[in-house]
C-alpha cells in the first residue's frame, strides 16, 4: 500500500469501529489484528464450561447497613485482596435509572456518524470525548471499541458540554452519574473500615483510649470522605459492535484502571474477563448488579493490600455489547499516597506518590500496556544482604 493509501486508511480507522460496521465489512482490517501471542485463546475458551465461568464475590449493599455488617466487611476485604473485583447487589439504584442509561447509550451509538463526530477530541482533559480503540493516538494495533467519555465533576460545569442528542441523554446520564457517585462514596466508606483505617478495633483498650481512637478515626474518615466527595468522576460509555472475526482482536486489551474504584454497568452480553490465578476467566453478567474493581490508586493507598487486577474485553460476531464504566478517584490536583495508617516497620511503604498529571504524562508518551503505570509507581526494594 502506498503512503497515501495508508494515510487514507488511518483516517477511516480513526472514525471508529461502528463506522466500519455501518459501511459493511466481512473481515477484520489488518489494523485490528493482534499478534498471535496476544489474541484471545479461543480454543481454551471453548473448554471452559458454564459452571467454570467466574462468579465474583457478591456484596449485598443492603447488608452493609444492617446487623451483618461485620461479616460483609470481612467478605469485602477478602474480595479486594483475592480477586480485586466484586459484584454489588441490592445497591439501591432504581432499575429504571439503570435501564435508561443502557438504552440512551445504545441510542447515542446509533446516531449518524456526523452527529457522533461532533464530540471527537484528542484532548484528554476535554469534558466530553468521543473516540475509538484504547489510546488511538498511541495504539499500534487498534481494539474493537468505540467510546464516549464524560467528565462528571463538577456536574454543573460538565453537563452543558455533554451530547444534546439523543434529546434525553443529558438528563438520564446526569441522574445515573449522581446515583453512581453516591454508591461509590458508600462503598469507599466500607472499604476504609475493611482496611481497619476507621471503625472499631478488637484490641483491649481503656474507655479513654477507645474514645480517643474513635475521635481520631472519625476525623480521619471525615477528611478522607470529603476528598472523595470532591473527587473526580469519569464516565466511559463503551460500544463493542459485532466483529466478523472475534478471535483476531479484543474489545479492550489487558489493563488496570487508574482510579480508586470503577463501577461497571453492563448489558447481558458477556465480554468482561479478569485475570484470576494466571488464567483469563469470563465474568457472568448478573441483572441489576454492578461489577466493581479496585483501581491503581486504591492499591497504592492500601499499600498493596488490595489489588488492582488486569482485565480485558472479548468481542463476538453476533451481538453488540454496551457497558458504562464510572471511574472514581480523588480530585485531579491531589496526590495519592499509601495511607500512613497502613505503613509500619513490618509493612514498609511500597509505592511512590502519584497524581493525575503523572498518569496523563505516562500514557501520552507511550502505548499503555497491562499494569505498566502502576509498576512505575512501585518503590525499588533492595534485597537483604546477609
Amino acid at each position: 500500500m502506498t503512503e497515501k493509501g495508508k494515510e487514507e486508511s488511518c483516517k477511516v480507522y480513526q472514525k471508529g469501529v461502528q463506522h466500519l460496521v455501518e459501511k459493511g465489512i466481512s473481515r477484520v482490517p489488518e489494523k485490528y489484528i493482534l499478534p498471535i501471542q496476544e489474541r484471545p485463546n479461543r480454543r481454551d475458551e471453548e473448554k471452559i464450561s458454564t459452571k467454570e465461568k467466574l462468579k465474583l464475590p457478591m456484596i449485598d449493599f443492603a447488608e452493609l447497613q444492617g446487623p451483618n455488617k461485620a461479616q460483609v466487611l470481612k467478605s469485602l476485604a477478602n474480595a479486594c485482596e483475592q480477586y480485586g473485583f466484586f459484584q454489588v447487589v441490592n445497591h439501591g439504584i432504581p432499575m429504571d435509572v439503570i435501564n435508561n442509561m443502557i438504552e440512551v447509550s445504545t441510542s447515542f451509538f446509533e446516531l449518524p456518524f456526523e452527529e457522533r463526530a461532533k464530540y471527537m477530541s484528542s484532548d484528554m482533559r476535554s469534558p466530553v470525548r468521543y473516540g475509538t480503540s484504547f489510546n488511538q493516538n498511541k495504539d499500534q494495533v487498534f481494539c474493537w471499541r468505540d467510546f464516549l467519555k464524560l467528565m462528571c465533576h463538577p456536574l454543573s460545569d460538565a453537563l452543558p458540554h455533554w451530547p444534546s442528542s439523543p434529546i434525553d441523554f443529558r438528563s438520564l446520564a446526569a441522574t445515573y452519574a449522581k446515583e453512581t457517585k453516591y454508591l461509590f462514596l458508600m462503598l469507599m466508606e466500607a472499604i476504609l473500615e475493611s482496611l481497619g483505617i476507621v471503625g472499631t478495633t478488637m484490641d483491649e483498650k481503656t474507655e479513654e483510649q477507645e474514645e480517643e481512637d474513635k475521635n481520631n478515626g472519625d476525623n480521619y474518615k471525615n477528611a478522607t470522605m470529603k476528598r472523595f466527595e470532591d473527587g473526580s468522576q469519569l464516565m466511559v460509555v463503551n460500544c463493542y459492535p459485532p466483529c466478523p472475526q472475534p478471535d483476531l482482536t479484543l474489545g479492550i486489551p489487558p489493563h488496570s484502571d487508574y482510579g480508586f474504584l470503577t463501577l461497571l454497568l453492563q448489558d447481558q452480553v458477556e465480554g468482561l474477563q479478569i485475570q484470576y490465578e494466571d488464567k483469563w476467566v469470563t465474568v457472568e453478567p448478573i441483572t441489576n448488579s454492578f461489577v466493581v474493581n479496585i483501581g491503581d490508586h486504591l492499591e497504592i493507598f492500601s499499600n498493596g493490600r488490595y489489588k488492582s487486577v488486569l482485565h480485558r474485553v472479548l468481542v463476538n460476531s453476533m451481538k453488540a455489547r454496551i457497558s458504562v464504566a464510572s471511574l472514581h478517584s480523588l480530585p485531579f490536583m491531589y496526590r495519592v499516597s499509601p495511607s500512613p495508617k497502613l505503613i509500619n516497620q513490618s509493612n514498609p511503604r511500597r509505592y511512590k506518590d502519584t497524581d493525575f498529571e503523572s498518569f496523563l504524562e505516562y500514557i501520552s508518551s507511550r502505548e499503555p500496556k497491562k499494569k505498566n503505570f502502576l509498576e512505575s509507581r512501585k518503590l525499588i526494594e533492595e534485597a537483604n544482604v546477609c
